[in-house]
C-alpha cells in the first residue's frame, strides 16, 4: 500500500478520534452544567395556563387537586412525595427533590412547578427527554391527575 494512502488514513483516523472526544466532552459538560442553565430561565408569570409546545389540553376535574407525586415504575416504585407550593426537581443530582438513579435520566432532568392551582412539567434540557403520557414535553405542560410522566424507566403520577 502506498505511503501516501497510509498517511491520509492515519490523519483521517486522528480527526475522527478528536471529533469523538469533543462530542463526549460536550455531552458531559451539558449534563453537569444543566442546573446552572436552568436557574437562569425566565419563568412564565403566574396565572398563565398556556403551554409553549404542541400538547393536548389538560383534562382537569374541578375540585380535585394533586396532593401527592407517586412513583409508579422504576427503582423507586411506591415512593410518595407530598406536594406543597414548592417546585419539585427530578434528576440524578444529589440536590434534586426526587433523586432517581436511572441510566436514562440527566443530572437535572425535569421539574414540576405549581402555577395557579395546577402543576406543570418542564424538561430541563435533558438528553433523553421527558414524556407526558406518550407525548414529548417541549415546554411547560400542564399535568392532569393520573397521567404518567416518564423519565427513562421511571414513571410518576400526580394523585389527589
Amino acid at each position: 500500500m502506498p505511503e501516501f494512502v497510509l498517511t491520509v488514513a492515519r490523519f483521517g483516523f486522528l480527526v475522527l478520534l478528536w471529533i469523538f472526544v469533543f462530542t463526549v466532552v460536550g455531552v458531559i459538560r451539558r449534563d453537569l452544567f444543566a442546573g446552572a442553565k436552568s436557574s437562569r430561565l425566565v419563568a412564565a408569570p403566574r396565572g398563565v395556563g398556556a403551554s409553549t409546545g404542541p400538547s393536548r389540553p389538560a383534562k382537569v376535574k374541578r375540585g380535585r387537586a394533586a396532593h401527592q407525586l407517586v412513583v409508579t415504575a422504576g427503582q423507586l416504585a411506591g415512593t410518595r412525595i407530598t406536594l406543597g407550593e414548592a417546585q419539585i426537581t427530578i434528576g440524578r443530582a444529589e440536590d434534586s427533590t426526587l433523586v432517581i438513579t436511572d441510566d436514562y435520566a440527566s443530572a437535572r432532568h425535569a421539574r414540576l412547578v405549581p402555577r395557579a392551582g395546577q402543576w406543570f412539567i418542564e424538561d430541563l434540557g435533558s438528553t433523553n427527554g421527558t414524556y407526558l403520557d406518550r407525548a414529548k414535553v417541549t415546554g411547560p405542560t400542564p399535568v392532569p391527575l393520573g397521567v404518567p410522566i416518564r423519565i427513562g424507566r421511571t414513571s410518576l403520577e400526580l394523585r389527589p
